[in-house]
């Protein structure tokens, strides 16, 4: 166990839980410059209690920022043990945990300086008594706290289904991570869309709240079916394209049935000249 891994992780922010969870695991088996960790995703399953599948993407996510980095293999009873090193300047360069210095203020003057000596009465002095106004006047701190949540995720987020929505913040953050591993908004909100007809009427024991569903990566399937639709209606519209284009090379009488936005597509793609549109009866 290596006391400054442990403490360079804990003070860094991993954006999640979850990562913070199982890197703090990991630094937990590293030496102190990092390496030496081998354990396998079983194991770190058992003791972080958290999900199989949780576990191998995690470590993935941190495979692919370089926050871990493969090293060797270990031979262990069940074949080999992959061996980690912690990259300690990727975990360095990430946020750190600690709050930021506010300032406190200015120092106004006159103030009193020396405490008061109470009332009198009768002619004695009372017991002394601290200043009525201190040498500081504070200011209110001027560190915003608000997040600003990117409007593509919220507007993503606003059509799941609003009885299982839970957790908005995870919620928010999980889209926008997968809007930066290049999952497009649009494909993303037609996939909660899809997600939510395919669901209505379930029953609540068959319905997953919004911020598992988002956790697990659930939309992948959806996004899968929206990108193959979309290839199938291109190469449809491709062939029918390259069809309209050969009836006017040809002449044929069915250059007739073909429209004016038609005709800009088939010039658009290079399928037909201008000379051809005009042979086959269809220039302006």
């Amino acid at each position: 166990m290596s006391w400054r891994v442990a403490n360079t992780c804990a003070e860094r922010k991993f954006g999640s839980a979850t990562r913070k969870q199982i890197i703090m695991f990991l630094a937990d088996k590293a030496s102190d410059d990092g390496s030496g960790i081998w354990c396998s995703k079983g194991t770190i399953q058992r003791h972080t209690e958290l999900g199989e599948t949780t576990v191998k993407r995690t470590v993935r996510e941190f495979l692919k920022d370089g926050i871990l980095v493969e090293t060797g293999a270990r031979t262990c009873k069940n074949g080999f043990t992959v061996v980690y090193r912690i990259n300690l300047a990727k975990v360095e360069a990430l946020d750190p945990t600690l709050e930021p210095e506010i300032e406190t203020g200015a120092t106004v003057d006159p103030v009193q300086t020396e405490p008061g000596t109470g009332a009198t009465v009768a002619g004695v002095p009372g017991p002394p008594r601290p200043p009525n106004r201190p040498k500081t006047i504070h200011k209110p701190p001027t560190r915003k706290r608000e997040v600003v949540a990117d409007e593509k995720a919220e507007k993503i987020l606003a059509a799941y289904p609003p009885d299982r929505l839970r957790g908005k913040a995870a919620c928010l953050a999980q889209i926008e991570v997968a809007m930066k591993d290049e999952i497009a908004p649009e494909d993303l909100l037609l996939a909660v869309q899809a997600y939510a007809t395919d669901s209505a009427g379930f029953t609540r024991s068959k319905v997953c709240f919004s911020d598992n569903w988002f956790q697990s990566r659930r939309w992948q399937r959806y996004i899968e079916d929206i990108r193959a639709k979309r290839e199938k209606s291109q190469a449809a519209s491709a062939d029918h394209h390259k069809r309209l284009g050969c009836w006017i090379s040809d002449r044929s009488p069915m250059c007739k049935h073909i429209t004016g936005n038609q005709v800009t597509a088939l010039l658009a793609s290079k399928l037909v000249s201008e000379a051809q549109i005009q042979a086959a009866g269809l220039g302006s």
